[in-house]
């Protein structure tokens, strides 16, 4: 449990897939088409998303950004999405997470609310009511489907919440956004970057109270960090330390 963060690939070296270089210049051509399609008519993927998430997603199982001599897909989005990684981990989660409702469906709600479609489907497996929640989708504005969204996924109505100021220096950026993009892969790219901070937060305090210090410190951190853990590890969890007592 302790040292979520610094979890890689549980161990197993990666095999590198053969690389079609052919097809790979097409789809990082066809990325680079519509982010500059993009740019040029001012809009955020609200027509071209769901394609451009289907490439993102071909581009990180074929490794294509081997053929720009990078050292890793995160560095591709880096360069691709100077402004935030998150988005594109949204747009592919879409077009992981959301296979059963048709393309053209999806590109008429826009991405921001498919992104909240598949944080539904995600949680709901093959239990997901795509018909019920593509209806929501259309009738609902933006914000009042977030919320519904936030309903369902919590059982509750969104907990209250408040922006928080302090001063960064430009220095500390890098190492900051390293660790919340970490988390966010960890715990899924649904999450909002404040549950990020809180896991990496939660981790800390763990490993800081792990050993002769303040024991209810360290039972709220793992209660945190528990609260993250799909359904079924989560049971397991509780298993071993039912057994354990």
């Amino acid at each position: 449990m302790i040292g979520w963060t610094s979890l890689t690939t549980n161990g197993r070296p990666l095999v590198p897939p053969n690389l079609n270089r052919r097809r790979a210049l097409f789809v990082l051509a066809k990325i680079d088409e519509i982010l500059a399609w993009e740019h040029n008519t001012d809009q955020e993927r609200e027509t071209r998303f769901v394609e451009l998430g289907r490439y993102l997603c071909e581009v990180r199982a074929g490794q294509y950004w081997r053929l720009d001599n990078l050292s890793s897909f995160d560095e591709f989005l880096e360069r691709r999405f100077p402004e935030s990684r998150r988005k594109a981990y949204y747009l592919m989660a879409i077009h992981e997470h959301l296979p059963r409702i048709p393309k053209p469906d999806l590109k008429l709600v826009g991405w921001t609310k498919a992104a909240e479609l598949a944080k539904v489907a995600r949680r709901d497996g093959q239990r997901f009511d795509c018909a019920t929640w593509l209806h929501k989708a259309r009738e609902l504005p933006k914000e009042e489907f977030k919320r519904e969204v936030d309903r369902h996924l919590t059982g509750q109505e969104t907990e209250p919440w408040e922006i928080i100021y302090f001063k960064l220096y430009k220095s500390q950026l890098p190492v900051i956004e390293q660790a919340l993009e970490t988390a966010a892969l960890m715990l899924g790219t649904d999450k909002s970057r404040g549950y990020c901070l809180e896991m990496i937060c939660a981790d800390f305090l763990a490993g800081a109270n792990l050993e002769n210090g303040n024991p209810n410190a360290l039972l709220l951190s793992l209660s945190r960090l528990v609260r993250y853990l799909p359904h079924p590890q989560r049971e397991q969890f509780l298993e071993q330390v039912s057994k354990a007592l």
